[in-house]
């Protein structure tokens, strides 16, 4: 992971050419632990469009009570639809710590997997998972999920999808019918 703060917000490298840009594209942003909705915050007050994908959760406080909490699913990252050309304005924002990358630059995150972290069927059942657990690889065939792809594991009596957004890293959990999903057939090397 690298940091891009190049000064300025147009989009012309020093040599005056136009650096990459292919419009408005998805990109994950790691910001400072417990920072997430600031960070969100502030980026709706610049105008970027962001989002900060949440879960619901019950926790009981010290004198029992039960309260329900709405926390990050990937804690320290937010997504922001931005322009290449507009990082500086999103590395402004306080709280922002980078762009996630390689090396060259920041790496955008498939529309796919955002479309379905904002979709009212994940936002109804998904919950973060905390490691990924070595299992079978599968692909949703149908319904709103068509086409992600995770790794199937086990969670009570209940079968779990884990969908792995792999530039960050990080997995969520989501409860699926066995008949919605088909094994990815994994390529035989010679």
């Amino acid at each position: 992971m690298h940091i891009y703060s190049l000064p300025g917000t147009d989009c012309t490298g020093a040599s005056g050419a136009p650096e990459f840009s292919a419009g408005r594209r998805w990109y994950a942003l790691s910001t400072l632990p417990r920072h997430e909705k600031a960070v969100e915050k502030q980026l709706n007050l610049r105008e970027i469009e962001c989002f900060l994908p949440t879960y619901g959760s019950v926790k009981v406080w010290k004198n029992r009570k039960r309260v329900r909490v709405v926390l990050p699913l990937f804690p320290t990252y937010l997504f922001a639809r931005i322009d290449f050309c507009e990082r500086s304005k999103v590395l402004q924002a306080p709280g922002v710590r980078e762009i996630i990358g390689n090396r060259r630059r920041p790496v955008p995150v498939r529309d796919s997997e955002i479309e379905f972290l904002r979709s009212e069927f994940c936002q109804q059942r998904v919950e973060p998972f905390p490691e990924l657990i070595l299992g079978e690889k599968v692909r949703v065939r149908c319904g709103v999920m068509q086409g992600i792809e995770g790794t199937l594991v086990r969670k009570n009596s209940s079968l779990r999808f884990v969908l792995t957004v792999s530039l960050i890293n990080q997995h969520a959990a989501i409860e699926v019918c066995a008949d919605d999903l088909e094994h990815i057939l994994e390529p035989i090397c010679a």
